[in-house]
């Protein structure tokens, strides 16, 4: 891709006239493939650009790059005519015969040029030659620019005052030249089905739609959304057209100029290596012809200021994506954490899990206790929040290498899958913890000291739990179990976990045991996810794109510049199961595309994204992040109109989610359910209401039993050291 670049002009652009913009950009010749296999294009033949298509260009040129003839600065002749009357008289001597002849002598006379005058052509014609050998520049870097082009690559240039489209570039040498699209007037202009996602269709004057491929995807979206600005198309469609048709030239020049002027901004970061994760990307062909340049006037250059304006507008709407696409990862993540602990209750041993009651658990309404605080010394009355603070860390930092020897008893009993031992935590982010979530009260903080142990599965974290309590049980605190019931909510964001305090040195530390799945959707970020889900507010809303409600039409196009300038180093066809930082950039710009009007493009991506998530193999074609990926699909199909498809898709989705539900339904029947099938059965329900919450409960009972024998067996399999003298060394604990 290369810089802006003032495009040449034959005239100065009338006050008030809308002046256009000139896109350049590299799109594949349909007799080639694209991108080459392996092994092609590496050495691409090149090839002289077309004797018709330089010709053409110097013909309509001709005049602008003809020198003009210099000025006559010699001054003036002025030419002097005298006339002489002579007498002439005939008949000899005697001279009767008088006649009167005219005689006419002319000379010359050379009058000096006014030294002003000769100065002001002398200026004219310099400024001439020197606007003539701009243009003949410019004209060759042209030529020399477009003369040599990689084979099956065409470069088109969109001229948005005029509205055409012209090929600029020579046709390759197996060009279909009967097909091939050289100049066109748009009309119409819409996104192509294409798989690559880099498809344009450009309807002429005549009706007929030519589709335009290009190499890159910023060439496609770049162009589609100036062709939408000029034709007056966009979200809200007849209202754009009505807004946009409104505005006075210099309106519509502006709005257009802010939007490409950010597109070519964009442009030069990725191709000069601005942006980090395209540093080591190879440039390609489409980056190469891809430019967008503002008509100018010769000469006009943008200054500073616009400069600075331009990429202070970039940053503004850089900062905008960052925040949207959080909201995207924040939401998928929680998504994550629900479909993971609805698989880990398949777990035989989780209604045994379920059943159990935590110690001094706040979350839990089946326990009541005492609330488990640090000390509060006396010698606490008389010192500042802050002192106690730092006494608190103080002793905090006495009690680690007594956590690190029993978190490492621990580790070394059960295999843990991740171990990790502090740090202790810092003055002032206990205070602002404090502030948030104790009214201020330090003491109320538990994990000063802190640990975390990462357990394989449930059945892991009983045989911990069990360790634990015949180990050091003297020594434990708390131990927070509700998130992880099935009937209690997660922590924000959807994070469930235990936690086990425990007194070490007369200080409460913190022991905090995952469950590898859980914690494999984030691993160390898990905090940070939970940290911003709580910031946010996230669980108040289900749908990622809510967030760009109310946005119009231009803040929307500049999102997108934002997102496929995060994407660039990484096409939509060559993305696969594992490049998951991509695939939620593409979730994200899908959002941005459905509320933008551009839903051809959003069913294509959803679909690559559908396929990527079926072939991996810690998510599938059943996972709970591939049917969300589907009613967005399904949403994408009904703004097409393809109503069918749509409801087939919701067909299914809502199939799977039912058939997950099944047994639960089987198991909640209800009376008027009963009274068709077993009449006195109903009538045993309502002569006795309770009858079936006895059975429920009675049914929980045997399940909850089935599950502890299920606990027993894998016990002894597993962890038989558990029956005997195994307990973990506590010495160091008070």
């Amino acid at each position: 891709m290369t810089a802006a670049e003032s495009a040449p002009q034959s005239a100065a652009p009338l006050k008030g006239k809308w002046t256009g913009t000139i896109l350049e950009a590299a799109f594949v010749d349909p007799a080639y493939n694209w991108p080459p296999k392996d092994g092609e294009g590496v050495n691409a033949v090149e090839i002289e650009a077309s004797p018709y298509l330089l010709a053409k260009a110097d013909n309509e040129n001709a005049d602008e790059l003809k020198y003009p003839p210099a000025p006559k600065t010699n001054g003036k002749t002025q030419v002097i005519t005298e006339t002489e009357t002579i007498t002439v008289a005939r008949c000899g001597v005697f001279k009767c015969c008088k006649s009167e002849e005219q005689v006419i002598n002319t000379h010359t006379k050379k009058i000096p040029m006014d030294p002003e005058e000769k100065a002001r052509l002398q200026r004219e014609y310099m400024e001439k030659r020197e606007m003539v050998r701009k243009k003949r520049n410019e004209k060759k870097e042209e030529q020399e620019k477009y003369a040599r082009v990689p084979d099956g690559v065409l470069i088109y240039r969109l001229d948005t005052s005029a509205r055409t489209v012209s090929l600029i570039s020579a046709p390759n040498s197996n060009t279909d030249l009967r097909t091939l699209m050289t100049d066109i007037v748009v009309t119409d202009a819409y996104p192509s089905k294409s798989a690559s996602r880099r498809g344009i269709i450009l309807v002429d004057e005549n009706g007929q739609a030519h589709e335009l491929i290009a190499c890159e995807q910023r060439s496609a979206t770049s162009w589609m959304e100036a062709l939408n600005m000029v034709l007056g198309k966009g979200r809200g469609g007849p209202k754009f057209t009505k807004f946009f048709g409104g505005l006075s030239s210099n309106e519509q020049n502006e709005l257009e100029e802010q939007y490409l002027n950010l597109t070519a901004y964009s442009n030069n970061l990725i191709r000069t290596g601005a942006i980090p994760s395209h540093n080591d990307k190879k440039k390609t062909t489409g980056g190469i012809y891809y430019s967008v340049s503002k008509k100018q006037e010769a000469g006009e250059e943008l200054d500073e200021e616009t400069l600075e304006s331009i990429a202070k507008r970039r940053a503004v709407i850089k900062d905008s994506w960052d925040f949207y696409r959080m909201i995207c990862s924040l939401l998928r993540d929680r998504r994550k954490y629900d479909e993971a602990f609805r698989r880990m209750q398949m777990d035989p041993v989780y209604p045994y899990l379920n059943s159990l009651t935590g110690l001094n658990d706040p979350g839990d309404d089946a326990n009541v206790g005492e609330e488990v605080t640090q000390k509060d010394m006396p010698e606490y009355k008389n010192m500042t929040r802050t002192a106690v603070c730092k006494d608190l860390v103080e002793r905090a930092e006495k009690a680690l290498p007594s956590l690190v020897e029993i978190c490492k008893a621990l580790a070394g009993s059960l295999g843990m899958e991740e171990v990790g031992v502090g740090p202790v935590k810092e003055v002032s982010s206990a205070i602002r913890k404090a502030e948030k979530k104790y009214e201020g009260d330090v003491l109320k903080i538990k994990d000063y000291c802190r640990a975390l142990l990462v357990v394989k599965d449930f059945p892991t974290l009983l045989a911990l739990l069990e360790l634990a309590r015949d180990s050091f049980g003297p020594l434990i605190r708390r131990v927070k179990l509700s998130t992880l019931k099935s009937d209690h909510a997660a922590l924000p964001g959807g994070y469930r976990d235990c936690k086990i305090n425990l007194e070490l040195k007369e200080h409460i530390c913190e022991i905090q045991i995952h469950v590898w799945p859980m914690w494999v959707v984030c691993g160390v970020d898990g905090f940070r996810h939970y940290r911003h889900c709580l910031e946010y507010s996230t669980d108040s809303f289900k749908d990622p794109y809510d967030a760009l409600a109310n946005l119009d039409s231009k803040t929307l196009a500049e999102l997108i510049i934002m997102a496929e300038e995060a994407v660039a180093g990484m096409p939509l066809d060559r993305l696969d199961w594992y490049h998951e930082k991509y695939i939620l950039d593409y979730f994200a710009e899908v959002g941005l595309f459905l509320d933008h009007g551009l839903s051809v493009w959003a069913e294509t991506t959803l679909r690559q994204l559908i396929k990527l998530r079926c072939m991996s193999p810690d998510i599938g074609a059943d996972h709970e992040e591939t049917l969300y990926l589907q009613k967005y699909l399904a949403k994408s199909l009904r703004q097409q109109q393809k109503n069918d498809e749509a409801e087939h898709i919701e067909k299914r989705i809502e199939s799977i989610k039912s058939s997950r539900k099944k047994k639960e339904q089987e198991a909640s029947k209800s009376v008027w359910d009963a009274l068709f099938t077993d009449p006195k059965e109903a009538f045993d329900y309502i002569m006795d209401p309770n009858k079936k919450e006895r059975e429920e409960e009675s049914r929980l009972k045997k399940e909850i039993k089935a599950s502890k024998k299920a606990w027993r067996k894998i016990r002894q399999q597993r962890f038989q050291f558990l029956d005997g003298d195994q307990s973990v060394g506590t010495s160091n604990g008070k």
